[in-house]
């Protein structure tokens, strides 16, 4: 290789790098941004966060603080966390464009709606924990303890707890795009996925009592959704994954064709 080749390739390199930063800075700018317009409402956010609990306690009681420091720290992780879940499209964003001008058209047409895909599919995913998943296992909870035993949860270990079950649903509502990302990569077919669906369906609810609490509710309010979603996955890719071969296809015509035009 010559130098100014050499050269070249470091050049390259640096300027890749640089872009890298800078979409970077832009990325934690944008969440100091979105953090600082929160935080003035961080405590109505945890107000709003905990009453799936709090509308179920025992009258009398509350949550408490057994930390000096929990009742700041707490709605700030919050609110810190609220900012980076905001700015998860943007976040998203900056990645599509550092990474597209390296993508064929065809993988561009498939990538724009799956990253717009994915984005919906995550806030569905905590919106269902908050809005489905909440209500049902914190009424389990409240309700199967003693009677003389008063239910006060410590609210950095409620915030830890709701923050784990929000990540969890988040990532698994995203099984139809891995799903499909799977089969368009050649890694597997729908047909090898759909013969494994009984080890999947096994492989969900193991992944359900893992990261659920112990109680039947909750792991299949997770398990039962993940393959309802590897069915969509499947279902999705039977069409997506078609289209993509055909368009595969041809483009390998077309640049064959080239070939034999300038031979």
């Amino acid at each position: 290789m010559s130098q100014h080749a050499e050269t070249d390739q470091e050049q390259t390199l640096v300027s890749h790098l640089v872009e890298l930063r800078q979409r970077v800075m832009r990325m934690l700018v944008v969440v100091l941004v979105i953090f600082l317009g929160l935080f003035y409402f961080a405590n109505d956010l945890y107000e709003y966060l905990s009453a799936p609990l709090t509308a179920l306690l025992p009258e009398g009681t509350s949550m408490i603080a057994t930390d000096v420091t929990s009742p700041f720290f707490a709605p700030f992780k919050l609110t810190l966390v609220l900012a980076i879940f905001a700015a998860v499209p943007f976040i998203l964003h900056q990645v599509w464009s550092f990474i597209a001008p390296g993508l064929y058209s065809h993988e561009k047409r498939l990538a724009v709606p799956l990253l717009v895909s994915s984005i919906f599919l995550f806030y569905a995913g905590v919106a269902f924990a908050y809005f489905v998943v909440f209500p049902l296992i914190f009424g389990f909870f409240t309700s199967v303890g003693p009677e003389s035993v008063a239910v006060m949860t410590d609210i950095s270990s409620y915030l830890d707890f709701v923050l784990k079950l929000f990540f969890a649903f988040g990532v698994v509502f995203e099984i139809p795009i891995a799903t499909l990302m799977l089969i368009w990569s050649g890694a597997t077919t729908a047909e090898s996925l759909a013969g494994k669906r009984a080890y999947v369906i096994v492989g969900c609810f193991v992944i359900g009592m893992l990261l659920t609490p112990p109680d039947i509710i909750s792991q299949s309010l997770l398990a039962i959704p993940m393959w309802l979603l590897f069915e969509l996955g499947i279902l999705l890719s039977r069409f997506f994954v078609s289209k993509d071969d055909e368009l595969d296809d041809e483009l390998e015509s077309a640049m064959a064709e080239e070939e034999n035009n300038q031979n």
